[in-house]
C-alpha cells in the first residue's frame, strides 16, 4: 500500500507519426500488486483529478493515472492532428506493457472513457472490468459546441484562486464542490507562466476537436456503438443527471445493448461527475470490487 499522500511520478516513451513523445502518470499504492487500475480523464483534464479515488483504492489496487499525451506532465505532439482516441489508445497500450498489467480494470471520464471503450472492444482486450463516466458512442453535438467555445483559448491568471474561480465558471456542471475540493482540482490544471498561471495543457488540442462537424461525429458514433457492441467485461455507466453529452435515451440504450452497462445516475451534476464526493467514490468502489 502507499503510505504517503502524494503519489509515484514515472513516464514512458510511446510512438506517435513524427517520433516519439513521453507520457507521464501518477502512480499509488504497492506497485508490486497484480491487481492494477488505470483511470483516464477528460479532454482538457489531466491524471491528478484522480487523486481522491486513487488514495480510497490503493489498498486493493495498483493505480496508475497518465497525464493523456498534450496534457499535465506528458509532451506535446509535434502533429496537432494526432490528438484522437487512435494515438491514445496506442500509447495506452504502451503504458500497460510497461506495466506489465495482462489485466486491468479501467474507469475512464468522459475522453478517458472513450479510450477505455476502445480498447475493451478489441479482440483480446486485457480491460476486464470497465467505468464509463458521463460518456458513451453517442456525444451530443451541441455539448462538443460548448466545450469548443473555452477549449485552447489563451488564459493566464495571478494567482491560484483567480484561476481556480475561472475554471469554476467553465465547470459547474461538474456539480457542488468544497472550496478545498475545487482548489485541490485546480491545482494540477495549472502551469507557471512568468509572474503568473496558464492551462496546463497543448492549446493545439483545440484543432482536431474543432474539425469535428456533425457528419464527422454521426460516422464516429457509427463506429463507436460497433465497438461498444463487442465489449464483453462487466461495465458500469455513470451519468450525471443533467448531463448535456450523455443523453438519457443513449444511456438506456447502454444497458440494453452490448455489454449491458449497470447505469448509475447522480443527481445534481451534469457533465461530468469528479468522482470526489464520497457517494460517487462509493459507487465506484462497490462496482470494481464488487461480485
Amino acid at each position: 500500500m502507499n503510505a504517503t499522500p502524494f503519489p509515484r511520478l514515472g513516464s514512458v516513451q510511446c510512438l506517435d507519426s513524427r517520433g516519439l513523445h513521453r507520457m507521464s502518470y501518477a502512480e499509488w499504492g504497492d506497485e508490486a500488486n497484480p491487481k492494477v487500475l488505470l483511470c483516464a480523464h477528460g479532454l482538457a483534464r489531466q491524471g491528478r483529478d484522480f487523486d481522491t479515488l486513487a488514495r480510497e483504492l490503493a489498498a486493493e489496487y495498483r493505480v496508475v493515472c497518465p497525464d493523456v499525451v498534450g496534457r499535465g506532465r506528458s509532451d506535446w505532439l509535434a502533429d496537432p492532428m494526432g490528438y484522437g482516441i487512435p494515438q491514445y489508445v496506442g500509447d495506452m497500450v504502451t503504458l500497460l506493457a510497461r506495466l506489465q498489467a495482462n489485466e486491468v480494470h479501467w474507469v475512464g471520464t468522459s475522453m478517458g472513457g472513450l479510450i477505455g471503450l476502445t480498447l475493451a472492444g478489441m479482440k483480446d482486450s486485457p480491460i476486464s472490468r470497465l467505468v464509463l463516466n458521463d460518456v458513451g458512442p453517442k456525444i451530443e453535438y451541441e455539448s462538443l459546441v460548448r466545450i469548443g467555445q473555452y477549449l485552447g483559448a489563451p488564459a493566464h491568471w495571478a494567482t491560484l484562486e483567480e484561476a481556480a474561480d475561472a475554471l469554476w465558471v467553465i465547470s459547474q456542471s461538474f456539480g457542488p464542490h468544497t472550496r478545498e475540493q475545487w482548489l485541490a482540482l485546480s491545482e494540477p490544471q495549472l502551469k507557471r507562466d512568468g509572474d503568473g498561471f496558464k492551462p496546463h495543457y497543448d492549446p493545439s488540442i483545440a484543432v482536431p476537436f474543432r474539425a469535428v462537424t456533425p457528419q464527422v461525429a454521426a460516422a464516429g458514433e457509427s463506429i463507436a456503438w460497433q465497438t461498444y457492441d463487442r465489449i464483453r467485461c462487466p461495465t458500469l455507466l455513470l451519468r450525471g443527471a443533467q448531463s448535456d453529452l450523455l443523453s438519457r435515451e443513449t444511456a438506456d440504450q447502454m444497458a440494453a445493448r452490448g455489454p449491458r452497462a449497470l447505469v448509475h445516475e447522480f443527481a445534481g451534476v451534469g457533465h461530468a461527475p469528479t468522482l470526489v464526493q464520497p457517494d460517487q467514490v462509493q459507487v465506484v468502489r462497490q462496482f470494481l470490487l464488487g461480485p
